[in-house]
């Protein structure tokens, strides 16, 4: 039986809405949503903060808003008078973009001030750390949660939604055990379902950035008497993160640690045989 209930799920949830083409009207369902399920945050757009707070203005929900969002490559400066203004607009968390390229190139201060800068302009908000999980060996996930953690970010975060892919309990699992029990790891990119949200939640999260909420939190009823072969950890590979690399999406070098990590695994040969 799984051990979790419907008003811990909710609480867990940020109701996100990050699509370039949503307007007012989405953003204001996104709201009366949040409201009736009395998810934990609204997640979206910073052109959008002030509007949302408006809108969930005494009903307990909080405004996250996206810095450097989604490709996390503009400027510090850039990043922080984002972050500074959002809160002034009425946000909560700022989920912010890590400068991906320069951790890749192990341009470790460059990285830190970055975040520190956000953290900084952010104040009284918390920050999370968009990773993107998708473009990093696990050597770089591990370096971009230690400099989150330093830089006094409150989250790490897969993803974005917008990369090669979203979210794995690999990666949430690494995440984790990297920044321990006191900081918090986000799974977001991908989750569905219940089923991918529980697998995700047992992996370490503690929060969860996803649109389908709705669906994810009805579904916990059908889910919760469900036999363990459901969740279909006896075949880890069908929701491993090194089958999904995609050279078209990926960098050369991201795509190559992943397809080689796949053909060591020792999950592959009980893969195969699964489909003989």
């Amino acid at each position: 039986m799984i051990d979790l209930d419907r008003e811990t799920l909710v609480k867990m949830i940020d109701h996100t809405e990050l699509s370039a083409h949503s307007g007012e009207k989405k953003i204001a369902n996104l709201c009366s949503e949040a409201r009736t399920f009395g998810f934990y945050t609204v997640c979206l757009n910073g052109a959008y903060t002030r509007f949302a707070a408006e809108k969930l203005q005494g009903s307990g929900v909080l405004v996250c808003t996206v810095v450097g969002f989604p490709l996390g490559a503009c400027t510090s400066a850039a990043k922080a008078f984002e972050a500074r203004e959002a809160v002034q607009n009425g946000a909560a968390e700022i989920d912010m973009v890590v400068n991906v390229g320069a951790l890749r190139d192990k341009k470790l201060d460059l990285v830190g001030d970055d975040i520190r800068g956000v953290v900084e302009a952010s104040r009284p908000a918390l920050v999370k750390v968009i990773l993107e999980t998708c473009f990093l060996t696990d050597e770089e996930i591990v370096s971009g949660c230690n400099l989150s953690v330093a830089a006094g970010a409150k989250f790490v975060k897969t993803s974005t939604g917008f990369g090669a892919f979203g979210a794995f309990p690999d990666h949430v699992r690494l995440m984790r055990q990297t920044v321990g029990p006191d900081i918090g790891v986000k799974a977001s990119g991908g989750i569905r379902n219940f089923k991918d949200a529980w697998r995700l939640i047992r992996a370490g999260a503690s929060r969860l950035g996803v649109s389908a909420s709705v669906a994810i939190v009805e579904g916990l009823s059908l889910y919760k008497f469900a036999p363990a072969a459901w969740l279909e950890e006896e075949i880890p590979c069908h929701f491993c993160p090194s089958r999904f690399a995609n050279l078209d999406k990926q960098p050369k070098a991201a795509y190559a640690y992943y397809k080689k990590k796949c053909l060591t695994c020792p999950h592959l040969e009980k893969f195969n045989k699964f489909y003989e």
